[in-house]
């Protein structure tokens, strides 16, 4: 088994690019076709790999700002993501030890809960039930978790340029 670790520790910076970028991704328009989560990949991923510095209050407020972009009930998403990322944290040491296509297959029922946690409530609420959709994103989800981790983690355990090194 080899373990999945941090060359270096990544700059607020970067943690905040990432989920801007994510952000940015979730605000697309996609027009009808199942769209992963970004916003709960990128979380997952921090929480995993910096469960410090991104946790379960950062979760919230993003899913607040998801509710209020979506137009849904507000607390909607709040719920889902600090769920998800309760999971994430609980399970950030086990799932090191697995491969990535491993970490992927571990988080896969993660994702599929938030989106029943975001489903239910709509359901509740306003009586309409899932489409096919449904099943279909939190698969893209889990599937976008190895590129995005290996892109992630080739960034930071990239050697520092000679000019960084020297601090010039």
């Amino acid at each position: 088994m080899k373990r999945t670790m941090l060359g270096r520790a990544p700059t607020t910076s970067m943690i905040t690019g990432s989920i801007a970028v994510a952000f940015v991704l979730e605000m697309l328009p996609w027009g009808g076709f199942p769209a992963p989560d970004f916003l709960a990949l990128i979380l997952v991923f921090w929480n995993i790999f910096q469960p410090r510095r991104v946790g379960i209050a950062l979760a919230w407020l993003l899913g607040l700002l998801m509710d209020v972009h979506a137009g849904s009930l507000l607390g909607q998403h709040a719920l889902a993501y600090s769920i998800l990322s309760y999971g994430a944290i609980a399970l950030h040491r086990r799932l090191l030890w697995y491969s990535l296509a491993g970490q992927a297959l571990q988080l896969l029922p993660l994702f599929f809960l938030a989106k029943v946690i975001v489903v239910l409530v709509h359901l509740f609420f306003s009586g309409v039930g899932p489409t096919w959709t449904f099943f279909v994103s939190p698969l893209l989800t889990a599937a976008l978790w190895l590129p995005m981790t290996i892109g992630i983690l080739n960034r930071l355990n990239r050697p520092q340029s000679s000019t960084a090194a020297i601090g010039r």
